[in-house]
């Protein structure tokens, strides 16, 4: 099956008013590279919801599209149904599906226990009304009992009639090619779309890599270590290596790129140019 390619791009709902001005002019940025979608992340048991919802609603009013993160910990039917009509009258065409986190001192995982719980329930209430989303982990989800455990639940989330996969960021291509080819095997013909981090501040990515599971190579470890302090090389030297992850990834097939921007427009602006991504 063939798949046009989707390029698209992520941002996290601002906080403060500042916040909000700086990812509209970062928004305007972003916005002449033309992606497919600017999908919007929402906070553990819903913390972001009316954060993410006016995050949303402000793409769609700009004439773009806009894909809100959706996750199903700490929430009921009710509340679902709730966000799917919010969605249907903003006119968003694109669900993000996610299981989220439990934020700390909730004990009650609410009604859904599992992104493929969402998933149904989103099919069931509105056909096929929405393209959805899920998530996938190439180099394994890091509370995962086991890689196995978390490529069956993948497998079950697309069975339950997601239309495409996200993935979370990796440096190591290879992890991505054997998942698709593991997913394909199983008789799973949607795209999964790699997710790409830029990098500009190494330290801050070697923390976060280290929470959610994702390998940054040994060799690339070392070279970024060796600039210490120099933040010019270590912008360069993460615009090759990424822009490099995605050409391969490209050339091997990858049905398009997700970028996670952190809010920043710069260097995702910089590989899509270097890439010549339409």
């Amino acid at each position: 099956m063939s798949h046009t390619p989707t390029f698209s791009i992520e941002f996290f709902p601002p906080v403060t008013p500042e916040g909000v001005e700086k990812l509209r002019a970062t928004r305007a940025q972003l916005a002449e590279l033309k992606p497919a979608f600017f999908s919007v992340t929402y906070g553990a048991g819903g913390s972001t919801r009316d954060r993410t919802l006016a995050t949303v609603r402000e793409i769609q009013a700009e004439g773009l599209s806009g894909a809100p993160h959706l996750s199903c910990i700490g929430s009921t039917r009710e509340s679902i149904r709730e966000h799917l009509a919010q969605f249907r009258e903003m006119g968003v065409k694109r669900i993000v599906a996610l299981r989220g986190d439990l934020p700390s001192g909730m004990a009650d995982p609410g009604e859904f226990r599992y992104a493929n719980e969402l998933i149904s329930f989103i099919r069931a209430e509105t056909g096929d009304e929405f393209f959805i989303e899920a998530a996938a982990y190439p180099e394994v989800h890091p509370q995962a009992r086991s890689a196995q455990a978390d490529f069956e639940a993948y497998l079950k989330k697309m069975r339950a009639g997601a239309n495409s996969a996200i993935t979370q960021y990796f440096y190591n291509a290879d992890a991505y090619f054997d998942f698709v080819a593991r997913s394909q095997a199983a008789g799973i013909t949607a795209p999964v779309v790699p997710g790409i981090m830029p990098i500009a501040n190494f330290s801050k990515i070697a923390r976060f890599s280290e929470a959610c599971g994702a390998e940054i190579p040994q060799w690339m470890r070392r070279r970024f270590e060796g600039f210490g302090d120099d933040a010019a090389s270590v912008r360069a030297f993460g615009l090759d290596v990424v822009t490099a992850l995605c050409e391969r990834l490209i050339a091997g097939g990858a049905p398009g790129l997700h970028f996670y921007t952190l809010n920043q427009a710069g260097l995702t602006t910089e590989i899509w140019k270097r890439l010549r991504l339409s």
